[in-house]
């Protein structure tokens, strides 16, 4: 369908401004045979809005013969100026004898003649100006799906990575948990079978919310505690756990698993390298346009695989205000996750 008649707005502007090249229509007419404005007005707007509507038949010649195919389309384009022209001409000479009969509208048969030719000849270089245009709307249509396709390229590209990056967390959370596992079945046997339990529950809550693009930080909060209850059997009362959580920041979205392997690094690399424990903190708080997450433990924790993988999953989500910043201060490690904070539907995109 011709993108003119997409829009009423469209059709109603171009035929209006057809019907004002009717007026000079009617100008030149005058101009090969003296006439009335009433007479000239009467045969030149009405085929002044007929052929604006004919010409439009350049769009699909347009797509039939691109200018790839060189002179092929210009001789096409010719043919068809000719024969729109001829078809034109053939209709108008019907309206003006109509004119004549109904109204004695008209300059006579000699007049009438010559009114005709010139028709003719100012049909040929209106259509071949139409056809310009056209080739002219098309390259842009064409550029324009070029850009359309090379974006949704970059999109798919991108969630691929993303969808990459989560299915190498998986395994990287099981091997951890199954080593803590391991780490009890000799000791306290039946702290291994609750622990067993836990990462059952764990594991069904993972598969559940890294198939989404997005979750509330509730949500993730809340993987984050079961991931602390399997681990709070393991190091008991040396692990303690603080929350300094805005409640305002509860329903912003984020990317799912991205704050789980943050946890895991300061208890992996901090506490559980102290025969004392430790607190870990968890933070959360808005600053303007930002959400700020913050894991603190103890100051010992290095880059593990977990953080890099956040680190190439920011980067692959193409936000300026997505970063991830790793550093020790107060005798604390501190990693600090930044995400645009946008509410429900912002921060990691689209509601899962």
């Amino acid at each position: 369908m011709h993108p003119l008649f997409a829009r009423a707005s469209r059709l109603a502007f171009y035929a209006a401004a057809s019907l004002a090249g009717g007026v000079l229509l009617a100008a030149a007419l005058r101009l090969v045979a003296p006439q009335p404005w009433l007479a000239a007005l009467a045969l030149a707007l009405p085929a002044s809005l007929l052929y604006g509507f004919d010409v439009l038949s350049a769009w699909w010649v347009c797509r039939a013969y691109p200018l790839a195919r060189g002179p092929r389309s210009i001789v096409a384009q010719l043919a068809a100026a000719l024969v729109a022209s001829g078809l034109w001409t053939a209709a108008v000479a019907v309206l003006a004898g109509a004119l004549a009969r109904v109204a004695g509208f008209g300059p006579g048969q000699t007049g009438t003649l010559r009114e005709l030719g010139a028709l003719f000849v100012i049909g040929v270089p209106v259509y071949l100006f139409s056809a310009v245009v056209h080739y002219l709307l098309l390259a842009a249509e064409a550029s324009h799906a070029a850009e359309r396709r090379a974006l949704e390229s970059q999109v798919s590209a991108r969630d691929a990575e993303l969808r990459a990056l989560r299915a190498q967390l998986n395994p990287h959370f099981l091997f951890n948990s199954l080593n803590s596992i391991n780490a009890l079945v000799g000791a306290d046997p039946e702290g291994a079978r609750r622990m067993c339990e836990r990462l059952g529950d764990f594991l069904r809550r993972t598969l559940a919310l890294g198939a989404r693009e997005a979750v509330s930080l509730s949500d993730e909060l809340a993987l984050v505690d079961r991931y602390l209850d399997i681990e709070q059997v393991r190091f008991g009362e040396r692990l303690r756990v603080e929350r300094h959580v805005d409640p305002g920041t509860l329903e912003c979205r984020v990317p799912p698993l991205l704050l789980q392997p943050l946890v895991e690094n300061a208890i992996k690399h901090g506490l559980a390298e102290s025969l004392d424990g430790g607190a870990l903190r968890l933070e959360a708080r808005q600053e303007g346009g930002r959400l700020v997450l913050a894991v603190v433990g103890a100051a010992r924790p290095g880059e593990g695989v977990g953080l890099e993988i956040v680190r190439r999953r920011l980067a692959a989500l193409g936000s300026d205000l997505a970063r991830l910043e790793v550093r020790r201060t107060d005798g604390r490690f501190r990693a600090t996750l930044e995400l645009p904070a946008d509410g429900p539907g912002g921060a990691g995109g689209a509601r899962g």
